[in-house]
């Protein structure tokens, strides 16, 4: 993974459809600092199609404007709700595309792993981690919605990722 002298840059992604949170965070040697982050929102009674090329179009101007050095977008697992599923589904697809139009490598933590990264427990509760993430970027308050909050745990947890031996070993 190419860096700078200003670090390694990664743009965590909470892919949703109705809101999807995003994160740029850097890591230059120990420290993190958030550079960015937001939420894209869709309304519900937009047609599917138009809302994913909102969230397409949103997360491609940070791609754009930030320069991240690779993705990471979080594994999804649903239960029972298969028509959230779906459309949830869709919108991830359509940042993945993202990913493979820019040539950005990408990572795809589970929720488990992101909370194992940001609180050394993977089955840390949703507070604590918010908390976590909070202290680590040095930020005044915890991101708001959930869904900025979580994406930047993915990007951390992105970056911890690709920095292991075990992504190196398995880029070869």
């Amino acid at each position: 993974m190419p860096t700078t002298t200003k670090g390694l840059v990664c743009l965590g992604i909470d892919p949703g459809i109705g809101r999807l949170g995003w994160g740029l965070v850097r890591q230059s040697g120990g420290s993190y600092t958030a550079l960015a982050y937001g939420c894209l929102e869709t309304p519900p009674h937009q047609e599917t199609p138009i809302r994913i090329k909102a969230l397409y179009d949103g997360v491609r101007e940070q791609i754009e404007t930030c320069s991240p050095h690779f993705m990471s977008v979080e594994r999804l697992f649903f239960g029972q709700n298969r028509t959230t599923a779906e459309a949830v589904w869709q919108a991830r697809g359509a940042i993945l595309l993202l990913s493979a139009q820019y040539r950005l490598p990408l990572v795809e933590p589970k929720p488990s792993e992101v909370k194992l990264t940001v609180c050394g427990d993977g089955n840390a509760e949703k507070r604590q981690v918010q908390r976590m993430i909070q202290q680590l970027l040095g930020l005044e308050e915890i991101p708001r919605p959930d869904d900025t909050a979580d994406a930047l745990g993915i990007a951390l947890a992105g970056l911890a990722i690709v920095r292991s031996p075990q992504y190196a070993y398995g880029r070869r």
